[in-house]
């Protein structure tokens, strides 16, 4: 298994925010979502794996190698903000020119596929295109030179929900190639719960949890109790939690209840059958990790 990017250690210093020592890999074969609230750091973290700023501290490793200063290693990599930043005023069949002299292994035929697939007209100006078509024409864009990564900020903020399934079509079938990979910042977890295979959370510049998917959205639980019953989980938290990698349960008190994030909601109900427990979201899952206390 190749290793595509991995970013050891990474620590970038403004005043008043720290990105504080972050780890983080994405595996060939493998879709990565990085969460978390504004300002936490995950655009930085992109940027600073990109190149575009530096690193305080911390190493990036690019296909299995170090990421050299001549950036080389970009040529292997498709870049997409949450914004489109292909030149506005350019028609859309001439952005074949900007490919042809950014990546030696542009493909014009593959480009002009893309934007025929994606219903993007090409005799159209870039700032004539919707929010929807400029991120599809930017993936367009970023997929024409066949890349082995893709780096994804926000990809399908303030898309409609066609546009958005429309993008998240276009990945997966990107990543029937299990020689490629994916980063994807994104605040849309259900686009996550669709295509990521692991998700790391990001939280004031450090790392809140990096764990597969499926330990979330499959695994993981939100126990309802009623007051009683939450005293019954504290008595039990050890056993609760037992095989888990998760640090501590977490909840949330409300008026009337308390909400238990836990690990195994299977395992939790064979110890608590009388409490209602509900199959975790990442959204719930990332929500009581920042914002609940831990027993």
């Amino acid at each position: 298994m190749t290793s595509l990017i991995k970013g050891t250690g990474l620590v970038k210093r403004y005043e008043g925010f720290c990105l504080d020592h972050v780890d983080l890999e994405v595996p060939s074969g493998y879709v990565v979502g990085y969460i978390g609230s504004n300002g936490s750091g995950k655009t930085t973290t992109l940027k600073g794996l990109l190149g575009l700023v530096s690193f305080d501290e911390g190493s990036v490793e690019a296909f299995d190698k170090p990421a050299g200063e001549d950036g080389l290693w970009r040529q292997n990599v498709g870049v997409v903000f949450d914004a489109c930043q292909l030149p506005k005023e350019m028609e859309i069949t001439d952005l074949k020119i900007l490919g042809k002299a950014a990546y030696h292994s542009w493909d014009d035929n593959a480009y002009t596929a893309y934007l025929k697939s994606f219903g993007i007209p090409s005799d159209k100006t870039v700032e004539t295109l919707s929010r929807g078509m400029g991120m599809k024409l930017s993936l367009a864009f970023a997929l024409a030179h066949t890349p082995q990564l893709l780096i994804l900020d926000e990809p399908t903020a303030g898309l409609d929900p066609i546009a958005r399934q429309e993008v998240l079509d276009i990945l997966r079938d990107y990543m029937t190639d299990e020689s490629r990979g994916i980063l994807i910042s994104s605040h849309i977890t259900s686009d996550l719960e669709a295509i990521a295979d692991t998700i790391i959370c990001l939280d004031e510049g450090k790392v809140v949890f990096n764990i597969p998917k499926d330990d979330i959205c499959l695994k993981a639980g939100i126990a309802r109790c009623h007051k009683d019953e939450f005293e019954a989980v504290v008595q039990n938290t050890a056993s609760i939690q037992a095989g888990s990698t998760q640090s501590g349960l977490c909840y949330i008190r409300h008026a009337y209840s308390v909400d238990v994030l836990v690990p195994d909601r299977f395992a939790f109900t064979r110890a608590f059958p009388e409490v209602t427990v509900d199959a975790a979201s990442i959204d719930a899952y990332m929500l009581h990790m920042l914002k609940g206390e831990s027993l």
